[in-house]
């Protein structure tokens, strides 16, 4: 295990045997977010007929063929594989403004973390994993490909760029490369991807919705906002002094009226985005620094058996 500043390989690589108890296939349980809304709801693969058989305790209802068990008068369920080998694609933001945590470990962990767990998610459910990695100045494509060592080659990405933060000044933020990902994702996602981006979103305007909405006509998409508990809630202390590398501001965190109207100011901004992303049929789901991912994912997208 890492400090929580930076990842590496191995790191990721365990992370392989907590990629389970969630999946971004079409039957989601009944618990999770994703499940029963229609209008943010994953696709996933398509689901081949496979046989008609007897009902057993434990099959589901929704798989009952009413037809057949009216004419045979016992109960009859059809069974589906699922298809194998589709195409997904994690776009996983690693910029200068992901290089913040209070907690647990930084949102650029996290995002890191996510997509480990995702790509892992993904090649053991038979599809193939792929990657765009960003920062502030380049952005590295790894194509979707199912084997082992595409898999390894995402989580070495993930560990360079990763590693070439740091919290000294010098390293310019870049709001604009959002969008200039997902215009490549636009390019390379031409049908049936599963698109997951993995970020907190900073830089994202109308233009970023609009490329959003361009994926989602021939794709599906899902956003995994990574945010911080200092980002949502402000401690009750004192003096306390911000700086986003070049400038620095100090404030009386001790006021009620400033941490009232911070907090504020972070749900309205989280439920605007996610109200716009719902319009586009993209659920977006948020994922804490103060926490491990594997457990956030499992409980949002539901707790399997």
């Amino acid at each position: 295990m890492e400090d929580g500043a930076y990842v590496g390989v191995r790191e990721l690589v365990k992370l392989r045997y907590q990629g389970r108890g969630f999946s971004f296939l079409p039957r989601q349980p009944l618990t999770s977010q994703l499940a029963g809304l229609r209008a943010s709801r994953i696709r996933g693969r398509g689901l081949d007929f496979d046989e008609l058989r007897a009902y057993l305790p434990g099959d589901d209802v929704r798989d009952i063929d009413w037809k057949v068990t009216a004419r045979t008068r016992k109960p009859h369920v059809r069974v589906y594989t699922e298809e194998r080998d589709r195409r997904t694609l994690l776009l996983v933001d690693q910029r200068v403004n992901m290089f913040f945590g209070s907690e647990l470990q930084m949102k650029s962990v996290t995002a890191a973390h996510a997509a480990a767990l995702g790509v892992w998610r993904v090649f053991s459910q038979g599809d193939r994993p792929g990657a765009i990695v960003f920062n502030d100045s380049e952005q590295v494509e790894v194509p979707p490909h199912r084997s082992k060592a595409r898999v390894m080659a995402i989580l070495h990405e993930l560990e360079r760029m990763n590693r070439l933060l740091r919290a000294e000044g010098g390293q310019r933020s870049e709001p604009a490369q959002l969008n200039r990902v997902l215009e490549r994702a636009v390019r390379l996602a031409s049908h049936d991807h599963l698109v997951v981006l993995v970020s907190d979103l900073d830089g994202a305007d109308e233009e970023t919705s609009r490329l959003l909405l361009r994926l989602t006509q021939h794709n599906d998409v899902l956003v995994l906002l990574v945010y911080d508990p200092l980002e949502r809630e402000l401690p009750d202390a004192s003096l306390l002094v911000v700086s986003d590398g070049d400038l620095q501001l100090e404030f009386d965190a001790r006021d009620h009226r400033l941490r009232s109207g911070f907090t504020q100011a972070f749900q309205d901004t989280v439920d605007s985005g996610r109200k716009e992303l719902h319009k586009r049929n993209i659920p977006m789901l948020p994922i804490s620094t103060a926490e491990p991912v594997a457990g956030q994912l499992r409980m949002l997208l539901g707790q399997r058996r």
